[in-house]
């Protein structure tokens, strides 16, 4: 089992709720389902294998952070209900709480050197999952916190980003063959656009509120110039689950932009994307049906 292991709770859940703002409820709360389910059914998983996991490995810390986004994404589809909605809360932010401290160590201990050898678009998921609980804290209607985060999230984005960008200007393979998490470079943008759209809506007007506006607006720029290059580099790598979130965080994020500025073809593309991801998730479902097929036949499991 790998640690970003919890990247299907967060494909599963985002296109849920992207199904959800297109009034897509037949598609959405079966998706929500999944998602509600697997997350716990991962976590015991994830705990009785706990021993294989090399928590020296910065790639091992930076891949549990699925599990923090994991469990903002399903709290953000059941915000409504109230008690889902601390419990998961308190989850994430448990998560996150444990996992920042050891992953600023293995950074210091990589040096500059180490971290641009080494990085790669996971890396990202520390601000996705960090983004994340910034979006639990403003569904809790603590904006101190929440804009807290948001600014972290950003901090981290760009730091992450600059180490990948550093690594691929030096390795010519690695921006030839572009694996599949790169995607989240994309998604890790989406959904800090999401988070400081929300943070805009509950602000007073002014100066801040205007900073936050200019930002989700430049946050979402930034995803939306990556699609075209990933697409082009990596778009066999799409049947993925780090691919199937970012789409979907995508369209997530403009719907909730297109409400922001009041740009309503953001609509439309929120809706073109949320197809798009929803199709990618079936083909993900698909390829590991076939999968699971396959390793039944060769050991004979499959009834006759």
């Amino acid at each position: 089992m790998k640690p970003e292991v919890f990247a299907v709770v967060m494909a599963t859940g985002i296109v849920s709720i992207s199904a959800l703002d297109h009034g897509y409820g037949v598609i959405s709360w079966p998706l929500a389902v999944l998602a509600a389910l697997g997350l716990p059914v991962l976590m015991y998983l994830a705990a009785t294998r706990w021993r294989s996991f090399d928590l020296r490995s910065i790639d091992t810390i930076v891949g549990l952070f699925t599990y923090v986004a994991a469990c903002a994404v399903v709290a953000a589809r059941f915000a409504e209900h109230g008690p889902a909605l601390s419990i998961l809360g308190a989850m994430a932010l448990a998560g996150w709480m444990a996992l920042i401290p050891t992953l600023l160590v293995r950074m210091r201990q990589l040096g500059p050197t180490g971290l641009r050898d080494r990085a790669r678009g996971t890396w990202e998921l520390a601000s996705v999952g960090t983004s994340g609980v910034s979006m639990i804290f403003m569904a809790e209607g603590i904006m101190f916190w929440a804009f807290a985060f948001w600014v972290v999230a950003l901090a981290l984005y760009c730091l992450m980003t600059a180490l990948i960008a550093w690594r691929a200007l030096g390795d010519r393979e690695v921006r030839r063959n572009v694996p599949a998490d790169h995607w989240i470079l994309m998604g890790g943008a989406a959904i800090a656009t999401l988070a400081g759209e929300r943070i805009f809506v509950e602000l007073p007007p002014g100066p801040t509120a205007e900073a936050v506006r200019v930002l989700t607006v430049v946050t979402f720029i930034v995803a939306t110039v990556q699609i075209v290059p990933l697409a082009l580099a990596s778009w066999r790598q799409i049947l993925d689950w780090p691919a199937v979130f970012p789409l979907g965080m995508y369209s997530v994020a403009g719907y909730g932009l297109a409400f922001e500025t009041g740009w309503h073809a953001l609509s439309v593309v929120s809706l073109g994307f949320f197809w798009i991801a929803f199709a990618a998730w079936l083909a993900v479902v698909g390829v590991l049906a076939g999968r699971v097929i396959r390793l039944t036949s060769k050991h004979g499991l499959r009834p006759e």
